[in-house]
């Protein structure tokens, strides 16, 4: 039950986010990179913020036109990482195609990297006996669901539909660390019904049902 799962989180973090500001006088602060005019990033920027609002936190959303160039992206981020007031950021993503997203990404500080995408992050959860600081949320989401269910992952056959950078290839290297044994499918896999069908797991990231 996903949602009373999520619900349970939220009271979780209302807990923390009272203990934080009350033993330390530290309200936890969010910030979010909106480039564009993309109605599904605004309508994901927009519920992050409202989820902000909701658990405690102090967040600002930073929108930048759709023609924003690589400097006014990155001097943005530079600014927000030198901001402590801010402890997270989140740049929106997909930028528009004119925009370099590994620069992008990489320009936010390491330790404000909430969303996991720093290549250093990404670089750990790749490698066996490192761990990420932050892992990106979809994939965390998919494991926290698991384990909050009681499902068994080490020793299962996990099968994972899709290779994106932002879910696919992520749960997997977590399934991976959590010792599953792994099939990654994509739009070249031969027999798809019959790989989902062995499957203990199955975590579905190609976007449709």
């Amino acid at each position: 039950d996903g949602k009373a799962i999520a619900g349970q989180i939220y009271e979780e973090i209302r807990a923390a986010v009272a203990e934080l500001k009350t033993k330390h006088g530290i309200t936890p602060g969010l910030a979010t990179v909106l480039v564009g005019e993309n109605p599904a990033s605004k309508a994901y920027v927009g519920s992050k913020q409202k989820t902000c609002t909701a658990v405690g936190f102090y967040s600002i959303g930073e929108h930048l036109a759709e023609d924003a160039s690589q400097e006014e992206v990155e001097g943005l981020v530079k600014r927000l990482n030198a901001d402590p007031t801010i402890h997270g950021i989140l740049v929106q993503l997909p930028l528009p195609r004119h925009l370099n997203e590994e620069k992008s990404l990489s320009a936010v500080s390491i330790e404000k990297d909430v969303d996991g995408f720093h290549p250093l992050n990404i670089g750990r959860l790749a490698m066996k006996g490192r761990k990420p600081l932050f892992v990106p949320c979809t994939p965390a989401g998919c494991i926290e669901l698991l384990v909050r269910s009681g499902v068994q992952i080490e020793g299962a056959e996990a099968v994972v539909l899709g290779r994106s950078n932002i879910v696919g290839l992520p749960v997997s290297m977590l399934l991976l660390h959590r010792n599953a044994t792994l099939t990654i499918c994509h739009s070249r896999s031969h027999d798809l019904p019959g790989i989902c069908r062995r499957a203990d797991i199955l975590v579905a990231a190609v976007g449709q049902a």
